[in-house]
C-alpha cells in the first residue's frame, strides 16, 4: 500500500513537470527593432537629423480694447479665411456711445445750417463762424472714433490660416492686446535642424534635403534653408530652417521629422558602405560589432572594422556586405539568436 501511495505521487510530479516544460517552452514574441538594408556605394555625405515641423508664422489676434467677450466662432485647428468672424465682444456700451456722438453729430449739422444763413447775409461774426465750424468737425471725429469702436468690437481673421491655440474663451474679459486666439499660416512650414558646428560649413542655403514626417504620411523635397548665427552654448549647435511646401496641409507646427541633408557632390564622401554610428557597439575586449539580421529573422553579431565618420555616420571597411540587414534601434534587447520583427 505504501509502495502504491509513493507511486501515485512520483506520477503526479513527472506530471506537474510535464505541464511546467510546456508552460516554459512557449515561444517567446520576437522583439521589435528597427533595421537598414546595407548598399554598395552607400556614402556618409549624406547626413540625417531629427527636427521639429514649424509654422511658416503666427499671428496673435486680439480686441483692440477691454471687454467681456460673448462669442468665440472657431475653435482650435479650423481653418480661417481672411476676414472671417472669430468673436464678438459685448457692444452695449459701445452702441451707447455711438448713439450720443451721433446725436452729437445732428445737432452740429443743425447749427452750420443755421448759421450758414447768417454767415451769407454778412450777419455773422467771423470769430463765431469759425466756432461753428470747429464743433462739427469735433463731432465729427467723435463719430468716427464710435463707429470704429463698435466695429472693434468684432473680430475678424487679418490673414488666412489654422486656429492655433485659443486663450480667451466665452464670458472671460478680454483686455486690449490680449491675444485671443493666434492664427498659423501652414500653407509653408518650416523644419527646425539643430546641426553640431562642425558640420555647419557643408549647408548652405541650397544644400538639397529630403524630409519625411511619418505622423503625415508624407515624404518630400526640402526648399531653401535659412542658417541661425547664435549657437547653443550647452550642445554647441545651430539651428537651421528648411523651408517646405505644404499646400495639402498635412505638415502640421509640433511634428517629429527625419530630415536628410545631402551636400553637393564633390563634398568630403568617403564611399563604400556606411552605417549609423549608433548601431556599432564594442565588446568588453574593444572589439566592434553590429547585430544583423538573416533570413530567418534571427538576430546574430558580426564583428566590423570601421574607417571614418561625418556627420552621424560610419564608413564600414570589412565585415558587412552589400544586401545584409543592420539592426539600427532596439539593439540593447539583443542576444544571440534572438527572434526579431523589423519595419
Amino acid at each position: 500500500m505504501k509502495g502504491t501511495k509513493i507511486a501515485l505521487l512520483l506520477a503526479i510530479a513527472i506530471a506537474a513537470s510535464a505541464c511546467s516544460s510546456k508552460k516554459e517552452s512557449k515561444p517567446k514574441a520576437p522583439t521589435r527593432v528597427k533595421t537598414e538594408m546595407v548598399v554598395s556605394g552607400s556614402s556618409v555625405q549624406d547626413q540625417t537629423y531629427v527636427g521639429i515641423v514649424e509654422e511658416n508664422e503666427a499671428t496673435a489676434v486680439s480686441f483692440t480694447g477691454m471687454g467681456v467677450v460673448k462669442r468665440v466662432l472657431v475653435r482650435e485647428g479650423q481653418a480661417v479665411g481672411r476676414g472671417q468672424l472669430l468673436a464678438v465682444m459685448d457692444d452695449t456700451q459701445a452702441r451707447n456711445v455711438l448713439a450720443g456722438a451721433e446725436a452729437q453729430m445732428a445737432q452740429a449739422d443743425d447749427a452750420l445750417a443755421r448759421y450758414t444763413m447768417l454767415h451769407d447775409a454778412g450777419s455773422l461774426p467771423e470769430v463765431q463762424w469759425v466756432e461753428i465750424q470747429s464743433k462739427v468737425a469735433q463731432a465729427r471725429s467723435q463719430l468716427a472714433v464710435a463707429k470704429k469702436n463698435l466695429a472693434d468690437c468684432r473680430l475678424v481673421a487679418p490673414v488666412g490660416g489654422i486656429i492655433g491655440r485659443q486663450q480667451v474663451k466665452a464670458g472671460e474679459t478680454a483686455m486690449p492686446s490680449q491675444a485671443v486666439v493666434t492664427i498659423m499660416d501652414v500653407s509653408r512650414v518650416k523644419v527646425k535642424v539643430s546641426v553640431p558646428e562642425a558640420e555647419m560649413n557643408a549647408i548652405t542655403p541650397h544644400t538639397p534635403s529630403m524630409i519625411e514626417v511619418e505622423a503625415a504620411g508624407k515624404k518630400v523635397s526640402g526648399g531653401r534653408i535659412e542658417k541661425g548665427v547664435v549657437a547653443d552654448a550647452m550642445t554647441h549647435t545651430y539651428d537651421i530652417r528648411i523651408h517646405v511646401p505644404n499646400g495639402d496641409r498635412k505638415l502640421l507646427p509640433g511634428m517629429v521629422a527625419n530630415v536628410r541633408l545631402m551636400p553637393a557632390a564633390g563634398g568630403s564622401s568617403l564611399g563604400g558602405v556606411s552605417l549609423p554610428i549608433t548601431s556599432v557597439q564594442r565588446r568588453a575586449d574593444g572589439s566592434l560589432f553590429v547585430w544583423t539580421v538573416d533570413n530567418q529573422n534571427t538576430a546574430h553579431r558580426k564583428a566590423v572594422t570601421v574607417g571614418a565618420s561625418q556627420g552621424n555616420r560610419i564608413s564600414i571597411e570589412a565585415g558587412i556586405t552589400a544586401g545584409e540587414r543592420v539592426v539600427t534601434e532596439g539593439y540593447q534587447k539583443l542576444s544571440e539568436g534572438t527572434r526579431v520583427t523589423f519595419n
